[in-house]
């Protein structure tokens, strides 16, 4: 028995080291030189993103002093993501999504660049902020789709897992270091510098897709409104995707709504500033990244329904236990765990999603899935209402809670969440 324990153990760690190499898998996927293109440009863009929520939220929060206002901007940014992800993912499935997303990104640069200058001449305003906000969710809406469908074809479909890894590893890996770097730049060179930057990470992604060669793609024929109901009625048909786009939801509408509540949190809970925001944002981003590599390499060794409703439980309880502390140290812990749970599941929730959708419905299962990413505003807004009566540490706690629960109701029902990604059983052979 105990040899048998010891080889499990040394299986699983070289598991999870093969995944850490650096000529592991989770590199396979940037062999390819049209992906490895789009990383870098995926790269720049999502760093500005990550730095535009930070300073975003700060100069909404400067101008006012308002719990309420922070909720404004996130709907204004949201209500774009309840129409428009739907047409951007049958715009996915039937446009050049190199162009549509060179479009998109170029437009959105513009619009920061004007925000940023409106803020170093000081007269930018609420409703500035507003406007642009809502301009930039419809612009992202349209975009999301295009971004999750194009990927797959650069590159070899046997590098598709590890290719999602990489997109993730990029999203959770610029949550190490863009809201640190974002919290110094707006502490030391001003909101205005930090747009600025934002805007040229948001251009240099444009210029990447405007140069990116992409092999020929078929595209979607019909009416819209008919291509529309297709990938919705094929979702709905589901019991898997509906629970996967439904889990997506309850992340981003309930458990990722305290970034929004940062700055209130970092000035009136805590009292660690713009710097202190920034470092508890990025000790969310660490564990986030190593949640990666650990959902990476315990893929293969356990089934993917497992660490979906055993991330998505952990997860709320960690954000509990942020939302409760009133100690920095123990703050940045809770964090660290909320990012590293966060990633353990939604790992295993993108990767069910592009690895079962079928080519020709791509488009649009991203755009609903996209949908309940860019909804994340519209959750920021009610953690914004709940916090202005309750308090913002029963809004995220809140939060927390609601994701857990809805995990584990559904798993203790359905046998097929609970064992999504276990191997086929061996046919039965009959007695000869």
């Amino acid at each position: 028995m105990a040899t048998g324990s010891n080889g499990e153990r040394g299986g699983l760690f070289q598991q999870l080291s093969g995944r850490l190499g650096a000529g592991g898998s989770m590199a396979g996927a940037l062999r390819y030189p049209a992906y490895r293109k789009f990383f870098f440009g995926q790269l720049a863009s999502v760093s500005g993103y990550n730095v535009l929520w930070l300073a975003q939220s700060w100069l909404v929060y400067d101008l006012t002093g308002s719990k309420l206002a922070l909720g404004y901007v996130g709907l204004a940014t949201g209500v774009p993501a309840i129409v428009f992800n739907l047409v951007g993912g049958v715009l996915a499935d039937r446009l050049d999504q190199r162009r549509l997303i060179t479009f998109t990104q170029g437009s959105s640069a513009l619009l920061l660049a004007i925000l940023a200058t409106l803020t170093a001449l000081d007269v930018v305003e609420l409703w500035h902020i507003l406007v642009i906000a809502f301009c930039h969710g419809t612009l992202s809406s349209l975009e999301q789709p295009a971004r999750q469908s194009i990927f797959p074809h650069l590159l070899d479909r046997k590098e598709l897992v590890t290719a999602v890894a990489l997109n993730s590893a990029i999203w959770q890996g610029t949550r190490v270091v863009a809201p640190a770097i974002g919290g110094l730049i707006i502490a030391g060179l001003g909101t205005a510098f930090a747009l600025y930057l934002v805007a040229g990470g948001f251009l240099f992604m444009a210029f990447t897709m405007a140069t990116l060669h992409v092999p020929p793609i078929p595209r979607t024929q019909g009416k819209v409104m008919d291509n529309m109901k297709e990938g919705l009625k094929f979702i709905a048909g589901s019991s898997v995707f509906s629970f996967l786009i439904a889990m997506t939801f309850f992340n981003s509408f309930f458990g990722m709504s305290y970034a929004q509540l940062m700055p209130v949190f970092a000035e009136d809970e805590l009292g660690v500033g713009a710097t202190g925001m920034g470092f508890l944002l990025t000790s969310s981003g660490i564990g986030a990244f190593l949640g990666i590599f650990i959902a990476s390499g315990l893929g293969s060794f356990f089934q993917r329904g497992s660490l979906l409703i055993s991330g998505a439980t952990l997860f709320g309880g960690f954000l509990a236990m942020f939302a409760l502390s009133q100690w920095y140290p123990v703050s940045l812990l809770a964090l660290f765990l909320v990012g590293m749970t966060n990633s353990i599941y939604m790992i295993s929730i993108q990767t069910s999603l592009q690895t079962m959708v079928p080519d020709a419905l791509r488009g649009r299962v991203m755009g609903v899935y996209g949908m309940t990413w860019s909804i994340m505003p519209l959750g920021a807004m009610q953690a914004g209402v709940v916090a202005s009566f309750l308090g913002a540490p029963f809004a995220v706690a809140m939060g927390g809670i609601a994701v857990a629960g809805f995990a584990v109701g559904i798993a203790s029902t359905n046998v097929r969440i609970r064992n999504l990604g276990a191997p086929a059983p061996e046919p039965a052979v009959a007695a000869g």
